[in-house]
């Protein structure tokens, strides 16, 4: 076990938090689990008798109010000493590990380390109730088999894949930071620190803590530390609707949620991890949401290249113009069709020759002819009727698959519901353009 030798300081971080209402769950309160952890929390300071934990259709295991929550309402008020950060661990028998190694290790490494050695402790750790509560697994891509993440829409692919590849390198490069741990476990430090043990330590950090900022200490690499790992705080599922504000009181010493819109009795109480679009709440937190209004679909540039003519003479002065000036990232459509960062991509490349020198125009947004407009949507369409034919043949093989692969059905549902709501945009957008054209 590490034991915890003290508390420090952490600093204040204002946070964007939401809360909503939806159908009412099935209470599970009364499991042994959940009862350990309320009991754990009261012996930290922290009572609470306005939420419990429930089972929601839709979002699974989330907290319910159990009376009617008015805007300006505190709805949490977490103890400093039931937060889980960094500070914690360099108070434990780990943090001298910590201090004594170089190069410094990642204030992430050290929680997810520490995570690892206390799940093993079992239940010799302080944070068992916490620990017992926490998903045995996760959803995210980079746990899923190389074949379903091939199924996702560019550029999250790519971005899985770059995810996986850096927590494969923190693994290797961990290595030897582990072997010095060998004191403090009973039996080979490789079979408690292995790769699939990093796995679910970095995805419970990544999908769990709360925006903490904390000081730079001497012991950690030049990594910002921003985590604070929040017991039956982190229950709170995500909804993209009303904000309210969420930080640590520098005189309570508590991380509190203050509602900022009503909530009736019975209801589900919701967070927001930010204005995020289905790729990025897929990517680090492993789910998808229907109809958020955050989502669009991203137009790869090799979309762009396949559906430009190829006769045009100017077309790598045009791509180098718009690469430039930033006009080759983040094209996208939405639900309101494409975005204004797109059309003028579109524009710029539609350009005829005599119109070229007018280029610097088109990049603040005028009007250079009519024939430029009509191209620019005609374009557009093109590459809309492009990513909604790619987006059906994924549904379809997915469709395939989820009867072939039934062991990685629950993967295959999440990339399937993502290309679902993928496809809705698009088809919103081809309408909107349909009718310009």
């Amino acid at each position: 076990m590490l034991r915890n030798k003290g508390r420090t300081c952490r600093a204040r971080k204002r946070r964007k938090l939401i809360v909503t209402s939806t159908h009412s769950g099935v209470n599970q309160s009364h499991k042994l689990e959940h009862i350990q952890l309320k009991k754990w929390l009261k012996h930290r300071g922290f009572e609470d008798n306005t939420l419990k934990t429930a089972h929601f259709p839709g979002t699974g295991r989330g907290l319910l109010a159990t009376k009617s929550l008015q805007a300006g309402e505190r709805i949490i008020a977490l103890p400093e000493r039931c937060l889980l950060t960094t500070g914690v661990v360099l108070e434990s028998d780990l943090g001298e590990y910590i201090k004594n190694w170089k190069p410094p290790v990642s204030p992430l490494l050290a929680l997810s380390t520490y995570l690892i050695a206390e799940k093993y402790a079992g239940d010799q750790s302080q944070w068992k109730p916490y620990l017992d509560v926490l998903p045995s697994s996760y959803t995210c891509p980079v746990c899923w088999d190389h074949s379903t993440v091939t199924l996702l829409p560019e550029p999250l692919r790519g971005k899985a894949q770059e995810q996986r590849t850096c927590l494969q390198e923190l693994y290797t490069s961990s290595l030897p930071f582990f072997s010095s741990l060998q004191p403090l476990f009973p039996e080979s430090v490789e079979r408690i620190l292995n790769y699939e043990a990093l796995l679910w330590a970095w995805c419970t950090v990544n999908t769990r803590t709360v925006y903490m900022k904390h000081p730079h200490r001497e012991w950690f690499s030049k990594e910002v530390d921003l985590y604070a790992l929040a017991p039956y705080l982190d229950l709170l599922n995500h909804s993209p609707t009303v904000q309210v504000n969420a930080a640590f009181n520098q005189r309570s010493r508590c991380y509190e949620i203050t509602a900022g819109s009503s909530c009736r009795k019975f209801e589900q109480v919701f967070i927001c991890y930010g204005p995020h679009d289905n790729q990025r709440l897929l990517l680090e937190y492993g789910f998808v949401v229907s109809q958020n209004p955050h989502s669009v679909v991203y137009v790869p540039t090799a979309v762009l290249l396949q559906n430009v003519s190829k006769t045009d003479k100017q077309l790598n002065k045009k791509l180098s113009l718009l690469k430039e000036h930033a006009f080759l990232e983040n094209l996208t459509f939405g639900i309101d069709g494409p975005s204004w960062k797109l059309l003028v991509a579109l524009k710029l490349l539609c350009l005829e020759a005599e119109e070229f020198m007018c280029w610097k125009k088109v990049l603040i947004g005028e009007r250079i002819s009519d024939g430029n407009e009509k191209k620019a949507v005609a374009l557009a369409i093109r590459i809309c009727l492009h990513l909604i034919e790619d987006t059906c043949d994924a549904i379809e093989k997915i469709s395939s698959l989820k009867g072939e692969k039934v062991d990685l059905k629950d993967q295959l549902t999440l990339v399937e519901q993502l290309r679902l709501e993928d496809l809705s945009i698009l088809q919103a957008s081809r309408e909107i353009l349909q009718n310009l054209g």
